[in-house]
């Protein structure tokens, strides 16, 4: 998996993998899915990331696994 946080743009994008993106789909506003040749997600873009998620908590990401 990939983080990518673009500050031009203001976009977070996650990549899952590194399959071919087929078909992209908007599913709420500002938050955009990748999908594969067999629909499954791949990626997922949150554009106007600093509305959502203060920049110094985007700074300090962390990951949590159970």
């Amino acid at each position: 998996m990939k983080l990518h946080y673009d500050q031009n743009v203001d976009a977070l994008y996650i990549r899952l993998d590194e399959s071919n993106i087929i078909e992209s789909e908007e599913v709420r506003e500002g938050i955009v899915l990748d999908y594969n040749k067999d629909d499954q997600v791949v990626g997922i873009e949150i554009l106007n990331v600093s509305k959502r998620i203060p920049l110094p908590d985007l700074k300090k990401m962390q990951f949590e696994f159970a």
